[in-house]
């Protein structure tokens, strides 16, 4: 009995045997070809390593012809083609060395394990400008962005015009393709690089492996984007009705409302003046204070009163006049009285023993 998770697994270092005339002995039904064009400036190039292509593509059966006048390079299969995948790798080969990779690289796509990916990067940014900066952030400076994404991805990486082209095994491919496309949506490739670096350590780890490493991984945030500061006023869409607004008085209907309208020209022409005269004297009455103001005097500071000496701690009189008294006796550089007696009676013992 053999465990299903075992047959679920591929074992390291196993690969997938490569496909002989055995697997199809009868050959291919239908002939199939593919062109490519290629610019002028690859003419001299291709002119130079095209006998070399040849006998690449020659070992798979496989028929190539350079139109130089037309610019063009086109691959077709051969009655002795076995391998029908044979034709699809020579169609990825002419691709490649159309987009400038040379051709001790593009000569791997032949291999089982090494695939191509090209990526169209011209069309995700607007400005020609912009677009510049960003593909140069792939190569780095002195294409050294470009060696450590080689390095991670084991992958062969050509940034030319406007397309990306990248030749290495599928896990690679992908990687190059998240990265390419990331750094064109500005989002720098030192980021990429970082989590790419992190996930190479984890792998190692045989325990790891059937884990999830998102606590590993480093998130990081976009900090040059700044916040949409929302107005101050803010315009409040009102709720649909489908009555119309109420019709707006005119000024017939005001004086009618209050009472206006009844009375004479003469009247009408008092109370106009009546309201101009109380305007002006609200206006001569806010200007007047407005004056006023400079001669307020202001607030003083109120004046803190100063603590009396406690008189708690009352002077021992008595004491200091002791102390000057003995100060008095007290010569310059003199013993005190007692040391001075001691010492007398110390002399007269030493005369009566002579």
């Amino acid at each position: 009995a053999v465990d299903e998770s075992e047959l679920l697994t591929v074992p390291d270092g196993w690969k997938e045997p490569a496909f002989t005339r055995e697997d199809n002995p009868k050959g291919l039904l239908e002939e199939s070809s593919f062109a490519t064009l290629f610019p002028k400036y690859r003419e001299a190039y291709l002119k130079e390593c095209w006998p070399l292509v040849q006998k690449a593509l020659s070992e798979h059966y496989v028929n190539a012809t350079l139109d130089l006048i037309e610019g063009s390079m086109t691959v077709t299969t051969t009655k002795k083609t076995f391998d029908p995948y044979a034709i699809i790798r020579a169609r990825d080969l002419i691709k490649l060395l159309a987009r400038s990779v040379p051709f001790e690289q593009a000569v791997r796509i032949l291999q089982d394990d090494v695939a191509c990916d090209i990526i169209k990067i011209g069309s995700l940014v607007r400005k020609r400008d912009t677009f510049i900066k960003r593909r140069g952030r792939l190569l780095g400076p002195k294409g050294s962005t470009l060696k450590a994404l080689e390095l991670l991805t084991n992958c062969y990486i050509m940034v030319q015009g406007n397309t990306v082209s990248a030749l290495g095994p599928f896990s690679g491919l992908k990687e190059v393709r998240k990265v390419v496309l990331d750094t064109m949506k500005n989002i720098h490739p030192i980021y990429n690089i970082k989590t790419l670096m992190i996930k190479r350590e984890l792998s190692k780890d045989p325990e790891l492996r059937s884990q999830s490493w998102e606590r590993f991984l480093p998130k990081f945030k976009r900090k040059n984007l700044k916040k949409r500061k929302e107005p101050k006023k803010k315009n409040t869409k009102k709720e649909y009705t489908p009555f119309p607004p109420p019709q707006p008085e005119s000024q017939v209907d005001k004086e009618l409302a209050s009472g206006e309208y009844f009375l004479k020209e003469r009247q009408k022409k008092r109370k106009r003046m009546e309201e101009i005269k109380a305007k002006q004297a609200d206006a001569v009455k806010k200007r007047q204070e407005e004056r006023n103001k400079a001669f307020i005097p202001p607030k003083e500071k109120p004046v803190l009163k100063t603590k009396k000496a406690s008189t708690e701690k009352k002077i021992d009189i008595e004491a200091i006049k002791e102390k000057v008294k003995n100060a008095k006796k007290k010569k310059l550089g003199a013993l005190p009285v007692e040391e001075v007696k001691l010492k007398m009676a110390a002399d007269e013992k030493k005369k009566k023993k002579k």
